[in-house]
């Protein structure tokens, strides 16, 4: 288990004339970005293919949101670095970190990158690209990844693992149907229960054309035997676990990752999902009936799905909230798109259904997060969230910041 803790950002500083060259060349590297990655990525590829065969989703490449990710993450952290009110990137900071220790990647690894990366910049923008310029930018990259490989360093340490060695060989033991498009899939392995409820597991599958791809689960639960996901079928590796793996197959899996993790506190909890995106929430759920008695909670789950039917965890959070309005307050509440309903947070605020100054957990679709994210922000004064906690298992832009 790869222990939640922040990244250090408080030596994060870009010198002065650096600084200023930033503030004026961010524009177009920012309008120029997403030419940039594309070339960044292909020569890279080129120069390491063990990385796309063994490491990088080629799903999300084909897709562009692996290059999107990364363009998002560089400009937004060089905005940052030069905007005194801009956020701490602790928090984008930290879920790259997880990714990234769930994938084995290791500071050798960022070095490729960087050569990679700087050499499609002065592809794409030529003479443009002065030495003072590189120079700037060049602090910019190793001062993120600087954080990035110290950060990811302590992960591996709490985790007493060198870093990559994070890959053990898992058995399937059973499968078991949770809807029509969703199928639970339980693994022996060890070193699981210490996970934290709302991590991750990357599952690393060998594809008939020699390539290992990965991809990320929610634990829906997890022992010192083993650990259960959810797997629905989108993407190569998933369709490769359902059609091919079965029960006494091996695959790989890394160690427990990700930081959407439920704080500490007896501040009231409101778990949000889309579809797939409930697993997480169920192993918080089972995280809060455990700790009844000692901290009692106030918690609000929300869910949205096609249909009843789709709603794979649906019987599981149904129990969980039973037992947990045994000694307190839980409500579950649900919206279906073939009823017509969608979670309208400011009607369930004037309902009452809302507890203000709470945490909030958000994982689902992109679309699902930002609309979700959009509302809280409009009704932010009489909502008042504590904190906004969110997790998706695609690369991403907006919701770097």
């Amino acid at each position: 288990m790869f222990i939640s803790t922040n990244p250090k950002t408080d030596r994060t500083a870009l010198s002065g004339e650096n600084a200023e060259i930033i503030r004026q060349t961010l524009p177009v590297i920012g309008d120029n970005i997403n030419a940039i990655t594309p070339v960044f990525y292909r020569t890279m590829f080129t120069n390491h293919p063990e990385l796309i065969a063994d490491t990088f989703n080629r799903g999300n490449q084909r897709s562009g949101e692996q290059q999107k990710a990364l363009a998002a993450s560089i400009v937004t952290f060089a905005a940052m670095l030069v905007d005194a009110n801009a956020p701490d990137p602790v928090e984008m900071l930290s879920r790259i970190g997880h990714k990234h220790v769930s994938l084995g990647i290791t500071a050798d690894q960022y070095q490729i990158v960087h050569d990679n990366l700087f050499s499609a910049i002065v592809e794409v923008l030529g003479e443009a690209i002065t030495p003072e310029i590189a120079a700037a930018w060049d602090e910019v990259y190793w001062l993120m990844a600087d954080v990035l490989i110290d950060y990811e360093s302590d992960l591996y340490k709490s985790a007493g693992v060198e870093a990559g060695d994070v890959f053990q060989k898992v058995v399937l033991k059973g499968k078991k149907q949770l809807s029509e498009a969703v199928t639970e899939y339980t693994f022996a392995g060890h070193g699981f229960d210490k996970a934290l409820a709302g991590q991750y597991t990357s599952i690393g599958v060998k594809l008939p054309d020699g390539a290992r791809q990965l991809r990320q689960y929610s634990l829906i639960s997890h022992d010192a035997d083993g650990f259960s996901v959810a797997v629905q079928r989108d993407g190569e590796v998933s369709s490769f676990l359902l059609n091919d793996v079965h029960v006494g197959d091996e695959v790989d899996a890394t160690l427990p990752a990700g930081d959407l993790v439920l704080q500490p506190g007896d501040s009231p909890v409101v778990l949000v999902s889309q579809g797939i995106g409930s697993t997480p929430m169920t192993g918080m759920l089972a995280s809060l009936v455990a700790a009844q008695g000692q901290v009692d909670r106030p918690v609000v789950v929300l869910h949205a799905d096609a249909d009843e039917a789709a709603y794979a965890q649906r019987e599981t959070t149904e129990k969980l909230v039973a037992a947990l309005q045994q000694k307190g307050s839980a409500e579950h509440i649900t919206a279906y798109r073939d009823r017509g309903e969608s979670l309208d947070l400011a009607k369930l605020l004037a309902d009452g259904k809302l507890p203000t100054n709470a945490e909030w957990y958000l994982c689902g679709g992109n679309n699902f997060l930002q609309n979700v994210r959009e509302q809280l922000e409009a009704g932010a004064a009489d909502l008042a969230p504590a904190a906004v906690h969110f997790e998706l298992f695609s690369p991403n832009d907006w919701l770097i910041g």
